[in-house]
């Protein structure tokens, strides 16, 4: 998910996000513990995502 598509989003959608995306990691953090996973850079880019949603949601907190 690129930045400009997640500056577009509101408030509660960015939360949202921030919680699918968690789930999506543990997920795979949890398939990845059992038995190797197929592309593990899955794991890297995941927890980019939630970066960039959790700094966009600070960013938008202290622009008020």
């Amino acid at each position: 998910m690129k930045y400009a598509e997640i500056s577009s989003l509101s408030v509660e959608e960015r939360k949202e996000k921030i919680e699918m995306e968690g789930e999506h990691l543990r997920r795979l953090r949890f398939a990845h513990a059992i038995s190797p996973i197929e592309n593990p850079m899955q794991i890297r880019n995941s927890r980019r995502v939630i970066a960039r949603l959790k700094t966009a949601q600070n960013q938008s907190v202290k622009n008020k």
